[in-house]
């Protein structure tokens, strides 16, 4: 090659990169290719030319396919580099490559002559070009560990914790690429050790939160890293996405909260003076599938219920917490688990919503019912101290009895099964023991499953049992997350940083997790032993127990 050549050739290879979305236009057909708006571009060109991109987008804005358009871009340019996709697990992962590749291979036909090899299998993605260059999928996890890729991408990593990002994903990039020929180096010109973070907004004061408030500070100091981000507003601008009217139809029918994050591109809750750490939260979020009847009797089940009575339906709405209790071979309690979250209307009276509330006990052989007895849970109470039939099942559930209140049942045999909990006189107990099982992670939740997976809905019980466990239990976490936390002297109150947004999910769990630890576990835990007795029989023996 002439010398000419050779400064034209770098002039092309330095074009290629700096100007990815331009590259994607020499390569795109005459008809059915994608038209690139000025903000995707902005986006594409980002992406390429600096350190690290942090890229905060509703849904729909179509950041994942662009972000896999420039890593392809990326490996045409690089010969061997490997590059990798991370999501929450692998699974969501490959399924986000084998979907934009298709996507993108479809627009611009053409790529698929740089590629010699896919593979799409169950829980993996590999992709392999013609210069050696590679794209797969790795996890927002711990299995990721020891990995080793030059360049990685973080699909949603506002689910992930700094933790793992420190231990698993940042060292993935440790080495950087070596070039090819004989005198082959490290490049330090090239963008080795690039980590991307693409994500919807999340909860103020999570590790994502900071950083991106951090990546800002670098942006303005100019350390190589750029924040990019925006609402519903900027693509439905350029005709991308949902239609105006259908994102508004959306915000009416969406929590608050859920919209602010989905779609109003605002990071949600309390940044200072949050009710819970909002990491420690999402560290709950463990569990893979709700439990929608008893296991097994030998299973310990305990429910708890937040009332509400209205004939407003946007007024707070009744729930019943359902959690399960898991003891270690001491007998002591090493989690509980919050295997459902069951709605009620505010609009049923007392006595449908009792009905409810037996039928729930029956499913899973609850052991006791802890219930807000002030002001309208009063109602609801008096109607469990009845019997009730249900129409549903046509079945008589027997009247209950209190724990805890010289209150008189329908029936002197009726069973004590239940607890009328006084929430405002013991306020400070139920959030200080709410915060330390959330601390301790004791409490665990269903997973998150904004993803996208297949519910494999095919009846309206598959609709009750597949998925609305992990609706209502979403909402709980953003309740939770909407929550401050108040310090009136001596006493503790929450406030919500979003009005409209309710708390009874959170309420009901808080009852529940209230009266196993402070209130069923104490008097587990009591001795059965008389000491006025054990004392006498000691002095009995001339001795004296000891004073503590």
């Amino acid at each position: 090659m002439t010398s000419e050549e050779i400064r034209k050739a770098e002039y092309f290879a330095s074009w290629w990169i700096w100007y990815p979305d331009l590259a994607l236009d020499l390569m795109a057909p005459e008809e059915g290719a994608i038209k690139l708006h000025t903000d995707q571009r902005v986006f594409m060109r980002a992406g390429t030319r600096f350190f690290s991109e942090h890229g905060c987008f509703n849904r729909g804005y179509g950041k994942t396919f662009l972000e896999f358009a420039n890593m392809v871009i990326v490996c045409i340019r690089y010969p061997n580099i490997e590059l990798s996709l991370t999501a929450q697990t692998k699974e969501n992962a490959a399924a986000l490559l084998k979907d934009k590749y298709n996507e993108l291979v479809r627009y611009y036909p053409m790529l698929a002559k740089e590629i010699v090899k896919t593979s799409f299998i169950k829980g993996d993605a590999l992709i392999v070009f013609r210069n050696g260059a590679r794209i797969d999928a790795l996890a927002n996890a711990q299995t990721s560990k020891g990995q080793r890729r030059k360049r990685i991408s973080i699909e949603e990593s506002n689910l992930m914790d700094n933790v793992i990002f420190e231990d698993a994903l940042e060292p993935v990039v440790e080495v950087g690429r070596t070039t090819c020929g004989k005198l082959a180096i490290v490049n330090p010109e090239e963008l080795n050790q690039q980590i991307n973070f693409y994500t919807t907004p999340g909860f103020r004061g999570s590790d994502e939160y900071n950083r991106n408030l951090a990546m800002f500070h670098d942006m303005r100091d100019l350390n190589g890293k750029i924040v990019l981000g925006s609402n519903w507003m900027l693509g439905c601008w350029y005709g991308r996405g949902s239609s105006k009217s259908t994102i508004l139809k959306k915000k009416k029918d969406m929590s608050p909260i859920a919209f602010d994050m989905n779609y109003g591109g605002n990071w949600v809750g309390s940044s200072t003076g949050a009710l819970v750490n909002i990491n420690r939260l999402m560290n709950c979020r463990t569990l893979t599938a709700p439990e929608v009847n008893a296991t097994s009797d030998e299973d310990e089940y305990y429910l708890g219920v937040d009332v509400a009575r209205s004939q407003n339906k946007s007024n707070n709405q009744s729930s019943i917490a359902v959690g399960k209790v898991i003891r270690g071979t001491d007998g002591k309690i090493t989690e509980i688990q919050l295997v459902n979250l069951i709605h009620m209307s505010n609009t049923l009276n007392f006595s449908t919503q009792a009905i409810m509330v037996k039928r729930v006990r029956k499913r899973y052989h609850a052991r006791k019912v802890v219930v807000d007895g002030n002001g309208l849970g009063s109602g609801l109470i008096d109607e469990l101290m009845k019997s009730n039939f249900d129409p549903l099942t046509g079945e008589t559930y027997p009247a209950w009895d209190t724990m805890n209140t010289t209150a008189e049942p329908e029936s002197p045999k009726a069973e004590q099964c239940l607890y009328d909990l006084k929430a405002q006189s013991c306020q400070t107990q139920i959030l200080s023991n709410f915060i330390n099982v959330i601390d301790s992670c004791m409490l665990k939740f269903l997973e998150s499953r904004n993803g996208g997976d297949d519910y494999s809905i095919r009846t309206d019980e598959d609709l009750n049992s597949k998925v609305m466990p992990y609706v209502q239990e979403e909402l709980f976490f953003q309740e939770v997350g909407n929550l401050k936390l108040v310090q009136n002297g001596k006493n503790l109150s929450v406030e919500k940083v979003v009005g409209k947004f309710d708390k009874d999910r959170f309420s009901a769990t808080a009852y529940l997790l209230y009266f196993i630890i402070k209130v069923e576990e104490t008097d587990n835990n009591k001795s059965d032993v008389d000491m006025k007795s054990f004392a006498k029989r000691l002095q009995a023996l001339n001795r004296k127990p000891r004073m503590y």
